[in-house]
């Protein structure tokens, strides 16, 4: 990331980086909630195809046509014995999101997809032995307590749901340790990144969403499949690619510490207006358990960074470009 912008220019190119992500984020989350519940589409697994989809095409566009961003040069080994790991865990990633939002409230799943950075500090701790400052695992407790407070009281609990967007935290950390030893010799962008795993997660995607939900999709079309609520599903794959896009904006023109403060705020963004149009119920026990969350992951992200500019933390601490390519940092399509 850019750590300086000079003058007022600067910081209007970090502005407009910032609200475009924004809009992007909260475009898709609420629009793939849309889809779920006011469409009745039910069906995660041909929305995250759609997606898949949509998200290829247009990395091979903005790439192979546009040229607005150099192809990385993949070895053809590396295809098979990296990038289909990574695009499976990728695919199960995103996958979860949307099965996710199909079963809770927008807020309950932007609240426990706020848990990965513990999530990804332990898995790193207990697997590999990696050592961790204090500042951090203090930083974790309002996270880990916020999520245990959001959950109690969460109105429209429901536990399938709960357990996709828990278990997505726990993918979406190994993902990013999966990228650090797999893909440790190639400095992918969000472009490149969709550009090469994309196209394989449509694959692995395709025949289980047609056995699994190929029926009911055909149904759904002959009942109430109108040229409006296709127009939705697939413009809802369109503007997943335009946050992958936003987001490799955000982080060529941000700073770091730009990128964490306004990637938490964005969280709290997404809560506040999926809740104006859904408007699911949220106690105040609730509501002070999510924004607990949002200031430990807030302090998280500074205590990493502070680390990372100290001598004696570089060379094992650094910043890790996690896709939202639903939600969020994480996220997610």
């Amino acid at each position: 990331m850019e750590e300086n912008h000079p003058g007022a220019g600067g910081h209007l190119l970090e502005a407009l980086a910032v609200i475009q992500w924004w809009c992007f984020n909260v475009l898709v989350i609420v629009m793939n909630k849309w889809i779920f519940q006011n469409l009745d589409f039910k069906y995660p697994l041909t929305v995250s195809c759609v997606h898949f989809i949509c998200s290829a095409l247009g990395a091979y566009i903005v790439i192979r046509n546009l040229k607005l961003k150099p192809l990385i040069e993949v070895d053809p080994a590396d295809r098979w014995s990296c990038i289909l790991p990574m695009s499976f865990v990728f695919c199960l990633n995103i996958v979860l999101g949307n099965v996710s939002l199909r079963y809770i409230p927008v807020s309950f799943m932007q609240t426990i997809k706020s848990f990965t950075p513990a999530t990804t500090v332990i898995l790193q701790w207990l697997l590999w032995g990696k050592a961790f400052d204090q500042q951090v695992w203090l930083s974790l407790v309002p996270v880990v307590g916020g999520i245990m407070l959001t959950s109690l009281t969460e109105l429209s609990f429901n536990m399938f749901g709960f357990l996709a967007a828990f278990i997505g935290c726990l993918v979406t950390s190994t993902k990013t340790i999966l990228a650090e030893s797999l893909l440790h010799g190639y400095k992918f962008d969000s472009i490149n990144t969709v550009y090469y795993m994309a196209p394989y997660a449509t694959m692995i995607l395709a025949i289980p969403a047609l056995i699994l939900e190929g029926a009911g999709v055909l149904s759904w079309i002959e009942s109430q499949g109108s040229v409006i609520a296709l127009s939705i599903i697939f413009s809802s794959g369109i503007f997943a690619f335009c946050l992958n896009f936003s987001i490799f904006y955000v982080i060529k023109t941000t700073t770091a510490v730009t990128f964490n403060v306004a990637g938490n705020m964005k969280v709290a963004v997404a809560i506040i207006i999926s809740w104006l149009i859904f408007r699911n119920p949220i106690s105040s026990l609730n509501a002070i358990g999510c924004a607990i969350t949002l200031i430990g992951c807030t302090f998280y992200g500074y205590a990493r960074h502070r680390l990372s500019e100290d001598p004696k933390h570089q060379a094992s601490e650094k910043l890790v470009d996690i896709l939202p390519l639903v939600h969020e940092k994480s996220e997610k399509f």
